[in-house]
């Protein structure tokens, strides 16, 4: 499994903090971007999202040519599948 994985989140989001403790306890790396303190990512998730800023938005780019990923509030599992575990 590898690749990389970036989740857009805020502070106060329980879904935002209880993915980010499932891709710890299973040592899946991930940089984590608060939406609230960078203008450009908000944008980010809200072009993908349909004009809303909806956390956590998680974007994986897999290793090996595979074409990136973007899910909104995915679960431990569809992280996995797209990182191609």
């Amino acid at each position: 499994m590898s690749g990389t994985v970036t989740m857009y989140s805020t502070t106060w989001c329980g879904y935002c903090r209880r993915l980010k403790s499932q891709l710890d306890r299973e040592g899946i790396a991930y940089t984590e971007i608060n939406i609230e303190q960078d203008p450009a990512s908000a944008s980010f998730v809200e072009k993908v999202n349909g004009g809303n800023q909806t956390v956590p938005t998680v974007q994986v780019v897999p290793l090996g040519g595979a074409p990136e990923v973007v899910m909104t509030n995915p679960s431990l599992a569809q992280v996995k599948q797209a990182l191609g575990a």
